[in-house]
């Protein structure tokens, strides 16, 4: 007996890691750079430089990059200054081989800057490194048979099969040019570049984004008092990915990480040095699904041989629900530290940690943070520069109807709005609104089969049963697993007992006749 199949792509779990390293080290301050006398903000990214995969291991080398703000001890003026800490990294990898393909993500889950002296820092941080390898499993589902004497149950199933599974990378690069009151730049002391409001849509073998780029700069005027000068830039921006096979109507689960920024300047068409680039690159891994039907053979019989049907148990994936929430924050922070009253807030900047999701009547439960550091200048002429770091923490129950245990879910959270402002000299006002795009699979586990192998029938037993029977339907019962049971078929039981549509209930009586031939 030939079982006539279609091909279905899952994406599974090959093997995953997670591995923390820390730094405890010691920086002296360059010879070049004066010494420290407060330390105003700090901040860090993780640049990964190689990943090499052998069996069973995944090595990663790269740095952390740490970044320093902070006012001089005697001038009191303020510089910056950058560290460049080293990172090996070895993660086991259970059953991986040269040429599987990781996604590696990280996180910086603290990084402390402590002043040793003038002229020493202490650097203190943990960065987690998590790695996931995925395979492709093509799956060949049954959905018909060759013999026309064999009975068939179907089950139709509208399942996700993979249509593209990439990685690429996407790299905006936009002109900032300094308003004409604002003096030629001497020196760029700081500067952070983010992403907000980041949409990835599919279309026609490729994959748009658009989003707003947020830019912060602190730079050293070359005007006469060498003033400090600040500018914050928000700009619209759009681009697009390659994705061939990629269809407007696919089933998207798709997310994008920064893996570089930078903020240089260059000099202008009269040579002065007015322009500021920044350059930001970032990587969208892409999963794409196509939703399919199939009539799924689950089951073959027929009176006249035995059949066995062999394969295995698969979980099959559904599209259950997609849904996008937003998480709208508001809080006041009132400044204790006698540094004097706040002046005006130079710049502020967020980031969304979840730390705990969990499965929930209706939907899933989203626990986390909103991280902030704010920049602001207080009632003090020899350095009015402070920082501050906080944190808002959020509750969310994104909706999923139907959800359960055995669903499988992916959460994307995202910083997609951030405010501050004064409400007067002591409390600053903070609202943020998180995006939180959620995609639901449900999973079905099924026997699917792969080949049927036929025997003769037991004849001493079906000899030993009576040509016409008169059942009593229980309540676990079925018209196939009757018709199996007493060697005839549902096609027949339905014309004998005049069923209409195949319908049976508890306590029914049913006139059964053997099909089988004496």
């Amino acid at each position: 007996m030939e079982l006539k199949k279609e091909d279905i792509q899952m994406l599974r779990v090959k093997s995953r890691a997670t591995s923390q390293v820390t730094f405890d080290a010691d920086y002296n301050v360059p010879d070049v750079k004066p010494d420290i006398g407060r330390m105003i903000q700090n901040k860090g990214e993780v640049e990964v430089e190689e990943v090499r995969l052998n069996d069973g291991h995944a090595f990663v080398r790269g740095s952390l990059n740490v970044d320093l703000l902070y006012v001089g001890e005697e001038e009191g003026r303020v510089y910056s200054l950058s560290a460049k800490l080293p990172v090996e990294e070895t993660l086991n990898l259970e059953g991986i081989v040269s040429g599987d393909k990781m996604c590696l993500k990280w996180e910086i889950e603290d990084l402390s800057l402590h002043l040793i002296h003038s002229r020493k820092l202490n650097i203190k941080a943990v960065v987690t490194f998590y790695a996931v390898v995925d395979e492709l499993a093509g799956i060949r589902l049954p959905v018909a048979v060759d013999d026309e004497t064999v009975s068939v149950k179907k089950k139709p199933m509208k399942l996700l099969s993979l249509a593209v599974h990439k990685k690429d990378t996407l790299r905006k690069k936009e002109e900032i040019v300094l308003s004409s009151n604002k003096p030629n730049v001497a020196e760029l002391l700081w500067h952070t570049a983010e992403v907000r409001s980041l949409d990835l849509r599919p279309e026609e073998d490729r994959v748009k984004a658009k989003g707003e780029l947020y830019v912060f700069v602190l730079y050293t005027g070359d005007d006469e008092g060498r003033t400090h000068q600040w500018l914050e830039y928000s700009v619209p921006f759009s681009g697009e990915v390659e994705c061939p096979g990629c269809t407007a109507d696919m089933i998207p689960n798709m997310e994008a990480a920064v893996i570089s920024q930078s903020v240089e300047v260059k000099p202008d068409s009269d040579g002065e040095e007015r322009l500021l680039m920044a350059d930001m690159v970032l990587e969208v891994d892409m999963k794409l699904y196509r939703e399919e039907e199939h009539e799924v053979v689950l089951d073959v019989y027929t009176p006249l041989r035995q059949c066995i049907p062999k394969g295995k148990t698969e979980a099959l994936e559904s599209l259950l629900i997609r849904n996008f929430s937003k998480c709208r924050l508001s809080d006041r922070i009132e400044m204790k530290e006698t540094r004097g009253k706040i002046l005006q807030i130079c710049h502020s900047q967020g980031q969304v940690k979840v730390d705990k999701t969990r499965i929930v009547e209706g939907g899933v439960q989203v626990d986390g943070i909103v991280q902030l550091k704010i920049l602001y200048i207080v009632g003090n002429d020899d350095m009015p520069f402070y920082s501050m770091e906080t944190m808002i923490p959020f509750t969310q129950m994104v909706e999923a109807g139907g959800i359960t245990e055995q669903s499988v879910y992916y959460l994307h959270a995202d910083l997609e709005q951030l405010a501050t402002s004064m409400v007067d000299s002591d409390e600053i006002e903070i609202r943020a609104t998180v995006s939180l795009n959620l995609l639901v699979m449900s999973c079905q586990e099924t026997m699917v089969i792969d080949k049927v192998e036929e025997q003769p029938l037991d004849e001493e037993k079906v000899r030993a049963m009576p040509g016409i029977t008169v059942y009593v339907v229980k309540p676990e019962d079925s018209l196939w697993d009757i018709a199996k049971k007493f060697y005839t078929t549902v096609e027949e039981i339905s014309t004998v007992n005049e069923l209409k549509d195949g319908e049976i209930s508890v306590g029914q009586p049913l006139l059964l006749i053997k099909k089988v031939e004496q």
